[in-house]
């Protein structure tokens, strides 16, 4: 399963046709989202022996990206992983989010916004619309067994469906 899945998550990036370190940059996000998808799906949890990696390896291939003179901004990717994890923050506070959640925003956050600003509003708002959208059928067939939304999963694949357009 996780084979079949991880090949599916980079069929996507490849067909976004994105090249360099940005193109690396999202194979990064893809690898490390699947295993943090299925991790949160089975335990509810988004460990930070993978967030943290995540995170680091995003911003140095970003890093890199900008360095080769690639089209985005490394300065608008440090200021979007900010951003979204200042947001996700203030919903933990609230109770409406994890902390794992918090700690993959910075990875999620650098990616979107190496394209554009409206790169990063979409694609958190993908998140969640795609997790909303997931909830309320796994409700309907009477699936939900918990009150409690794993997010990581839609956070990753509404990073990726986003990026692999707008980059």
């Amino acid at each position: 399963m996780p084979e079949v899945v991880t090949a599916s998550a980079f069929a996507v990036v490849a067909a976004g046709a994105a090249s360099g370190w940005f193109a690396a940059a999202q194979y990064w996000i893809a690898a490390c989202g699947v295993t943090l998808a299925l991790i949160d799906l089975a335990v509810q949890r988004l460990p930070n022996a993978l967030t943290l990696p995540a995170c680091g390896g995003t911003l140095i291939l970003l890093t890199a990206a900008a360095l080769a003179g690639e089209s985005g901004s490394l300065g608008r990717a440090a200021a979007g992983a900010g951003a979204l994890a200042a947001v996700f923050l203030l919903m933990a506070f609230t109770g409406a989010m994890g902390l794992g959640d918090v700690k993959l925003g910075p990875a999620v956050g650098a990616l979107l916004c190496w394209s554009s600003w409206s790169a990063l509003f979409w694609g958190a708002a993908a998140g969640f619309v795609i997790g909303a959208v997931s909830e309320v059928l796994r409700m309907a067939a009477r699936r939900a067994r918990r009150t409690h939304v794993s997010f990581g999963p839609y956070m990753v694949v509404g990073a990726l469906a986003v990026s692999v357009t707008t980059g």
